[in-house]
C-alpha cells in the first residue's frame, strides 16, 4: 500500500482528499499535514526510525508560514529525501507556478481539487 503526504494550510483541503480515501475506498496510506513543519518532522523521525520514504509528497504552492516550494527545494537539498517523489499543488493554472514548482525540484505540479485516485495510478506507473 503506498504512503502519500499531503500538506496543505487548508484544512477544508485536507479533509476533502482524505473524504475522497474513505469514499472511493482508496487503498493507500494517507498522512496529512497543516504546515511543512509537522510534515518534515514526521519524515524526519520515519527516517531516524528507519522507516520506508513516502511514496509521495504533494505540498500546497502557497501556505503562509512556508511554502510547498521551499518544502520541496529543503528536500531536495537533504540526501535523506532526494530519492523521494515531490509534487506542489495550486488552485492555480498559471505557467509561471508550474514552472516555479519544476524549477524548484517538484517531479509534479497537480491542480486542485486533487484527484487521488488518479495520483495512485501514476505512482504505480
Amino acid at each position: 500500500m503506498p504512503t502519500i503526504i499531503y500538506v496543505d494550510d487548508s484544512r477544508d483541503d485536507l479533509f476533502y482528499l482524505d473524504y475522497i480515501r474513505r469514499k472511493q475506498q482508496i487503498d493507500v496510506d494517507l498522512f496529512c499535514f497543516s504546515t511543512a513543519e509537522t510534515a518534515l518532522a514526521a519524515l524526519e523521525q520515519r527516517a531516524a526510525e528507519g522507516w520506508a520514504l513516502p511514496e509521495l509528497l504533494v505540498a500546497d504552492l502557497y501556505m503562509p508560514l512556508d511554502s510547498g516550494i521551499a518544502l520541496v527545494t529543503r528536500l531536495r537539498l537533504d540526501d535523506r529525501f532526494k530519492a523521494m517523489r515531490l509534487a506542489i499543488c495550486s488552485g492555480s493554472d498559471a505557467a509561471e507556478d508550474r514552472a516555479r514548482s519544476l524549477e524548484a525540484g517538484a517531479d509534479a505540479y497537480l491542480e486542485k481539487p486533487l484527484d487521488l485516485a488518479g495520483i495512485i495510478l501514476n505512482l504505480e506507473l
